[in-house]
C-alpha cells in the first residue's frame, strides 16, 4: 500500500507547520492507543526471555490443559506453556517485522533516489521492480526460502525482497516531484554535490511518505512471516513464532482452541495497531487526502 502525499506542500512547509502537525498527531486518541499497544508489545518482547518460564520442555502429563491459574493460556499437545511461547513469539515477530521494514526502507530508498534523480538506468531498474511486483509476495517468499534454505535470516531476506520494489517506486515518485522544486534548483545552481542534494535536501522532505510506507511494510512482514511459518517454510519450529504456534494448534482446534486463539489474537491486535498508526500518519501528513476520504 502506497500512501498518497502532497510533496510540494511538504517542500514548502516550515518548522512551525511540522510542530503543529506533531501536536495534532499526539492529540489523536487513535494514535495514543496504537502507540500504547505497540509499547506493551515492545516491553513484552524485551522482557520475555527473562520473565517467562521454560517454553521448550515437553511434559505430556500437562498436555492440552485449558487456560487457568497455572497456565494462563493453557498448554499445547506436548504440554508446553502457550503463554510462554506466545511471549517469546512476540519477540521474534517484532524482530522480523522491524528488521524487514528497516532493510526494505534502506534498499528501496537508495534504489528510488537513484532512479528518480538519474534518468540513466531508470527504465531498466523500474522494469526489474515491476517484474518483482508482478509476482505475489507470499509466493515469491516461499520460492526464495525453498531455494536458499531454512533459517531466520533466510526468512527475513525472502520477505524483504518482494517489499523493496514498492518502497523503491514510492521513493522514485517523491524524488521525481521534489527535484523539480525551486529549492533543489537553487542547491544545484550553487554547485552542491549530488550526494548533498539527495541526502540533505530531497531525502529529508521525503521522510513523511516513506515512514508511512515503512509502517505498512512492518505489518505486512509480520503477517507474511506468520503465513510462511503456518505453511512450514518460515521460522524454524524450534524458534516459537505466532505462525508456527497456530500451525501446530490447527490439528487440535476442536478440542483445544486456545492454542490458536491467543497467538491469533495477539497477531490481530498488533497488525491493527500498526495499520491504524500508519493511516493516522498518512492523514496527518496529507490533510487533503483525509478531507477527500471523509476522515476529517
Amino acid at each position: 500500500m502506497t500512501a498518497a502525499y502532497d510533496v510540494a506542500g511538504v517542500a514548502e512547509a516550515g518548522a512551525p507547520q511540522k510542530t503543529k502537525s506533531g501536536r495534532s498527531l499526539w492529540s489523536s486518541p487513535v494514535v495514543v492507543a496504537c502507540l500504547a499497544i505497540l509499547a506493551i508489545f515492545l516491553v513484552i518482547a524485551i522482557l520475555a526471555p527473562h520473565v517467562v518460564g521454560d517454553y521448550m520442555t515437553i511434559n505430556t502429563r500437562q498436555r492440552l490443559r485449558p487456560p487457568g491459574a497455572e497456565f494462563w493460556f493453557g498448554t499445547d499437545h506436548l504440554g508446553r506453556d502457550i503463554f510462554a511461547r506466545v511471549m517469546v513469539g512476540t519477540r521474534n515477530s517484532l524482530i522480523v517485522g522491524a528488521t524487514i521494514a528497516a532493510a526494505t526502507t534502506a534498499f528501496g530508498v537508495l534504489i528510488g533516489l537513484y532512479a528518480g534523480y538519474f534518468r540513466l538506468g531508470d527504465r531498466i531498474i523500474m522494469r526489474v521492480m515491476d517484474g518483482l511486483m508482478a509476482i505475489p509476495g507470499v509466493l515469491l517468499a516461499v520460492a526464495l526460502v525453498s531455494i536458499l534454505g531454512g533459517g531466520l535470516a533466510t526468512v527475513v531476506a525472502a520477505i524483504a525482497i518482494p517489499e523493496i520494489p514498492r518502497m523503491a517506486r514510492l521513493a522514485r515518485s517523491v524524488t521525481l516531484s521534489l527535484k523539480e522544486q525551486a529549492f533543489v534548483d537553487a542547491t544545484v545552481s550553487i554547485g552542491a554535490s549530488t550526494s548533498k542534494i539527495l541526502f540533505r535536501h530531497i531525502l529529508p522532505n521525503a521522510v513523511g511518505p516513506l515512514t508511512v510506507q515503512a509502517t505498512y511494510v512492518c505489518a505486512s512482514a509480520i503477517i507474511t512471516e506468520s503465513i510462511l511459518s503456518f505453511l512450514g517454510v518460515g521460522t524454524p519450529p524450534e524458534i516459537p513464532s505466532w505462525g508456527n504456534i497456530i500451525a501446530l494448534g490447527r490439528q487440535y482446534f476442536q478440542i483445544a482452541p486456545w492454542i490458536i486463539f491467543f497467538p491469533g489474537l495477539c497477531l490481530s491486535i498488533l497488525i491493527l495497531a500498526i495499520n491504524l498508526l500508519g493511516d493516522s500518519l498518512r492523514d496527518e501528513l496529507d490533510p487533503r487526502l483525509a478531507r477527500s476520504s471523509g476522515l476529517r
